[in-house]
């Protein structure tokens, strides 16, 4: 979570409504050398990209091609080692969090000592808002996630896809513009994570946040995002840039089912599958 209060939500519909298209994310030349044991190799090498006000965009690529590398990074969680990033046009500073970005991780990383009512009000907590505001924003929380009755559980007494839920929105609730979200429902089985996707669609479609999203899965990607990037095998390269053209709203399930879908999945999985081959000689 690297989040804290941003405006209310009518502000940040208003502001979305003002400034539609500006970039918001712009990655250029990026590189990230790590250090081995033989001595320096490449993650991600010469990257570039944007991402535009209310643009969800998803991140594809085999393992190891850096996408998360590249997430951490744009969250100044980690160093780069050439080109730069902008968030609303400043420099991205290693270590400086910035209030408009919220981040959502692999794990759940929920405190097993609180409830859905703490976890999810926890942001607010440190940040002084008052209770009565807190009880307030995070009964609406619960309420979105679909979580009515849970507020009072602890972690260990919720299912995996649960805990998801909590996580994402103990994010949501501090109101970041730009979402990043590294591979947040990978360890779900299928129903869980189709479940997950309505959530979070149901959500994006209210709020409108600009969304960086990492996934391995093709068929994720085509039912969350407006725009898919494909990364070659390691070291990363932008080897495609596609657009998803499917309308807004979207059933997770529904979707899957239609001619669209599946002509546009063989498309982008004769780029992505290219990759997979690579890593797989290599």
């Amino acid at each position: 979570m690297m989040s804290a209060p941003g405006p209310s939500l009518a502000v940040a519909r208003e502001t979305t409504n003002a400034d539609a298209g500006r970039t918001r994310i712009a990655v250029q030349g990026l590189v990230k050398r790590f250090s081995a044991g033989r001595g320096d190799f490449a993650a991600v090498d010469n990257v570039s990209f944007e991402v535009r006000q209310g643009e969800f965009v998803a991140l594809l690529g085999p393992s190891g091609c850096g996408k998360s590398t590249i997430l951490n990074m744009v969250a100044g969680l980690l160093p780069h080692s050439g080109g730069r990033i902008l968030v609303d046009g400043d420099l991205v500073d290693t270590g400086k969090v910035n209030s408009n970005v919220g981040y959502v991780f692999q794990r759940d990383t929920l405190f097993p000592w609180r409830t859905v009512e703490q976890n999810i009000g926890y942001g607010l907590e440190i940040s002084g808002i008052t209770k009565t505001e807190r009880s307030a924003r995070v009964a609406d929380a619960i309420g979105k996630a679909g979580l009515t009755g849970f507020g009072q559980s602890f972690p260990r007494m919720l299912s995996g896809g649960m805990r998801q839920r909590v996580a994402l929105m103990r994010t949501l609730i501090l109101e970041p513009e730009i979402l990043l979200m590294d591979e947040p429902f990978g360890a779900l089985d299928t129903h869980t994570k189709l479940e997950m996707h309505k959530t979070l669609l149901d959500i994006w479609e209210r709020e409108r946040q600009t969304v960086l999203f990492v996934t391995h899965d093709l068929g994720e990607a085509l039912t969350l995002a407006s725009r898919i990037i494909v990364l070659s095998a390691r070291p990363g390269r932008l080897k495609d840039d596609f657009q998803v053209p499917f309308p807004r709203p979207r059933d997770p399930v529904g979707l899957r089912e239609t001619a669209e879908f599946g002509r546009l999945y063989s498309h982008i999985w004769h780029s992505l599958g290219e990759e997979f081959r690579r890593t797989k000689a290599d």
